[in-house]
């Protein structure tokens, strides 16, 4: 009797195991019939009408699964916004996306249309296009789906809207009251978003917020991040003489601003990459606990080097997790004269330098840059914020015209706050594997400032494959990563707050 059923109890987990799979096989086909339509929409933020019609398909997809819908007036491009109907006894979360896109350059595409969906195989000879009956035999989880937005970002809205489906299709109760904000202008950096977020304070006001943008980490495990840099700029300008000179007559006379240039960049930076710039790391400490959260990353340093090309890198940190708990100081182009074909046996007139500069929450990006112009200054260089006039350039033997760009600040979130030990201990059970967790990831996502005027915790939960082509041709979804992300939202969207 007991062995009877010991064999009924396994069958039944097997079956109810089976069915799951079936079920998310067939949500998986009705997203990919929906993404195909939703790419098929251009979504270029610089194009008004592109995002108007995105407007229109995202209003009737959400009102289909009950949201309310709103569309949000800012400076620039509107806002989307819906939500389910509100209950005044459940814990709010807010979700944020984007649906614009990179703009194309579609003869460096590898179909027709980047607009148009293509289903793709890799094989040894490359990536495969298949006909879209293949589904209908099968679904392999390896297949991409290849197309502007696939992942960056409307695959991720359309994983959303499928949970919903099945959420309701197996009569799950959500013990949250859902939001939803989607972007419309990330791709330009969210200028409007701050100031609309302000205006709209009530309406988006949540507990946590969840953000679904980029890939999970190259190892593919489930990936929880805390917080990313924020970011601002310095343009610097040495001049020699006041327009170019002949080197043969006036090489060794002549004021070189390139090596000027060279000089002052060289006094900022030691030879490992570590900024000598008094107080640039003030207030920055890592502890015991965190150094044990940045090594559990499973970076592989050898894939990371080869992909890079590098025999070592530069030690501001001890590890590539510790290095990005830093503000950087980085020189992100310079130019001068001619070169190549172009090059002529000149003095040149001027040299500019183009710095940026990662901001993590310790740093303020306007104290960062007082300090560099401060010690420019102690170089012995008269600061100018516009081009020097004759009167300037006589007076002073160093000159540097100093532009300043825009702060965006970071954003980070405790590592010990229960909605991220709440959305950690989901995935891990879920997935049945531990989870990826980033401390602050290296770039700078523009709602930083969006996060930083709600004041609530938030956290970035990556959906999509870290091979994904981001921003560049022939950009692609796995099939693998639609699985992973109604999954995921199912089980958020599904799991009290203990």
């Amino acid at each position: 009797m007991k062995k009877l059923f010991l064999i009924c109890f396994i069958s039944n987990i097997f079956f109810s195991l089976a069915q799951e799979r079936i079920q998310l096989n067939t949500q998986i086909k009705k997203s990919i019939e929906e993404l195909k339509d939703f790419v098929s929409i251009p979504n270029d933020a610089l194009n008004k009408n592109d995002i108007q019609q995105n407007i229109v398909w995202l209003t009737t997809k959400f009102k289909a699964r009950g949201f309310n819908v709103k569309v949000l007036k800012t400076e620039g491009l509107p806002l989307f916004f819906a939500s389910l109907p509100i209950q005044e006894n459940k814990p709010t979360v807010l979700f944020y996306m984007h649906f614009d896109g990179q703009s194309i350059e579609a003869s460096k595409w590898e179909q027709k249309n980047p607009y148009t969906i293509v289903l793709k195989e890799q094989r040894k000879t490359g990536w495969k296009e298949l006909n879209w009956d293949e589904l209908n035999k099968t679904i392999n989880y390896n297949w991409r789906l290849f197309g502007r937005s696939t992942s960056d970002d409307k695959g991720p809205i359309v994983m959303l809207l499928n949970a919903i489906d099945l959420l309701k299709k197996n009569n799950k109760e959500i013990p949250f009251n859902v939001k939803v904000i989607l972007d419309s202008e990330e791709e330009k950096s969210s200028k409007p978003l701050p100031k609309a977020v302000a205006e709209n304070l009530t309406l988006l006001n949540a507990d946590f917020l969840i953000i679904n943008d980029g890939p999970v980490h190259p190892s593919k495990k489930p990936t929880l991040v805390f917080g990313c840099r924020g970011i601002t700029t310095l343009t610097l300008t040495t001049y020699g003489p006041i327009t170019p000179q002949h080197s043969g007559h006036y090489g060794n006379y002549a004021p070189n601003p390139v090596f000027k240039m060279a000089h002052l960049l060289s006094s900022m930076k030691d030879k490992n990459g570590k900024v000598l710039i008094k107080g640039y790391y003030d207030g920055i400490v890592i502890d015991k606990t965190t150094e044990k959260i940045l090594k559990s990353v499973p970076d592989d340093i050898t894939t990371l080097h080869n992909a890079l090309a590098i025999n070592s890198p530069e030690t501001v940190g001890h590890f590539y997790q510790e290095s990005l708990q830093y503000p950087s100081l980085n020189v992100r182009g310079i130019s001068s004269g001619w070169v190549g074909e172009k090059s002529r046996t000149i003095v040149p007139d001027k040299a500019t330098a183009e710095i940026d500069i990662r901001l993590v929450p310790e740093t303020d990006g306007n104290t960062l840059k007082s300090l560099i112009k401060k010690h420019i200054k102690n170089q012995g260089y008269y600061i100018t914020s516009k081009e020097p006039t004759l009167e300037e350039r006589k007076n002073y033997a160093n000159i540097i015209t100093i532009k300043e760009g825009s702060v965006t600040k970071p954003f980070r979130t405790d590592l010990d706050n229960p909605y991220g030990i709440w959305i950690d201990n989901i995935l891990s059970s879920t997935f049945n594997t531990d989870v990826v967790k980033i401390r602050i990831m290296g770039g700078t996502v523009p709602i930083s400032p969006f996060i930083n005027e709600l004041k609530i915790p938030a956290f970035i939960v990556p959906l999509v494959n870290p091979d994904n082509n981001q921003h560049s041709p022939n950009e692609n979804l796995e099939i693998r990563q639609i699985a992973y992300g109604i999954q995921t939202f199912y089980t958020i969207l599904s799991t009290p707050i203990n």
